[in-house]
């Protein structure tokens, strides 16, 4: 199959996924909360639900994609997608705009597994590195897509969602177009045996670790636009700005295979961890400097899609009997945390304030760096990175 006959569809997919329907919650919350007289306890909550339904979607697009193949999981993540952000549009109300949130989270869970499943059985095995890094990239996209739509559309987030909505349906025609139609039989079948769990007592740090980092990262996905509104005198397009930030230099996180490869995989997470942990809080310190905000929206954005990169990695060298169970076990757990971060970011934020919020979650992701792989993972990580 052409590379860009999947890939391209692939890209925009991911994006308008992960982008526009599950990240851009945080960059119009300000509006949302206006709008629908939410407290931040609340705001916290309903956007614990995106990690939440991505924690249940995941594991049934994994079994669905398994059984059938990727065409149905990738077509219903968009329709997902679409139908959550158009509720979350038209939402008269807080729990209509949770039910809508429910729906747009679980498109980013539906999408995953079947998109790694089309590349592995429609890309030549040459290219299919390349391919899933393209494909990743999307998620870069669509933040950096939701910043430059919230500039140009603010305070119009109804406005906003709804063209996320037509725009996603768009993309939903082009991939029930691009992916190959009928079942894929045997090819995608688990064999007797495949569901083994071998590795599982060597997961309890790679578990640990990817909770934490779920916890800690929540804060900033959710109220970090909040807070810089808040602390400083910003423009429309600098607050905007701080939105495409966290995209454009996500797309750096690309290179953590390279650099595993490099410094080997424990040194890779300790420089993740850091970095990610150190974002929150720089922002705590300095969330009205404009240049000390970006460089934490940079720091962050580099160092989300980094660590994600470097669990996928660690998760295959403890499962190395199931390389699906290693994929799923960090981001599932990583998503569990992002649901217990969110709650607990809303209500710091409401009993504390910002500032405190975004010091104990940076503080909390410092912990992380007392867990990481071990040798056997870091002696084999060469082998995954390849």
């Amino acid at each position: 199959m052409k590379f860009s006959r999947l890939v391209l569809p692939g890209v925009t997919m991911v994006a308008v996924t992960y982008g526009l329907a599950r990240f851009s919650y945080g960059l119009l919350l300000p509006d949302i909360n206006a709008s629908l007289n939410m407290s931040e306890f609340l705001s916290g909550a309903t956007s614990s639900l995106f990690y939440l339904a991505y924690c249940v979607t995941i594991v049934l697009s994994t079994v669905i994609t398994t059984q059938e193949g990727p065409r149905r999981m990738i077509l219903l993540a968009g329709l997902s997608a679409f139908v959550g952000m158009l509720m979350m549009a038209v939402t008269p109300n807080a729990w209509v705009l949770a039910f809508g949130v429910l729906l747009a989270g679980g498109s980013t869970g539906l999408v995953s597994p079947p998109y790694g499943a089309a590349i592995s059985l429609w890309i030549q095995e040459e290219k299919q590195g390349k391919a899933n890094t393209w494909i990743n990239s999307g998620t870069s996209l669509g933040i950096v897509l939701s910043g430059a739509g919230a500039y140009f559309l603010t305070p119009n987030w109804r406005l906003t969602y709804l063209i996320y909505a037509v725009l996603t349906l768009l993309i939903l025609v082009w991939n029930y177009k691009a992916i190959p139609k009928g079942r894929m039989g045997s090819r995608l079948r688990f064999k007797k045996g495949n569901y083994s769990i071998r590795g599982v007592k060597e997961a309890k740090p790679l578990i640990a670790a990817s909770l934490i980092l779920g916890i800690s990262t929540a804060a900033f996905w959710t109220f970090s636009r909040s807070f810089v509104e808040v602390a400083g005198d910003y423009s429309d397009w600098q607050l905007s700005g701080f939105w495409v930030v966290i995209g454009l230099f996500g797309v750096l996180g690309g290179f953590s295979g390279s650099l595993i490869e490099k410094g080997g995989l424990p040194f890779a997470y300790k420089l993740g961890s850091l970095s990610i942990a150190s974002a929150s809080i720089i922002l705590a310190v300095a969330p009205g400097n404009w240049l000390m905000s970006y460089l934490s929206a940079g720091i962050f954005g580099c160092s989300y899609i980094f660590l994600t990169g470097v669990l996928l990695v660690w998760g295959i060298r403890v499962f190395i009997a199931n390389a699906s169970l290693g994929i799923g076990v960090p981001f599932l757990l990583l998503a569990v945390g992002q649901v217990i971060g969110s709650i607990l970011a809303g209500w710091l934020v409401g009993s504390w304030g910002y500032a405190a919020s975004f010091m104990i979650h940076g503080v909390l992701g410092l912990t992380a760096l007392l867990m990481g792989p071990g040798k056997r993972q870091n002696e084999m990580a060469n082998i995954t990175s390849d």
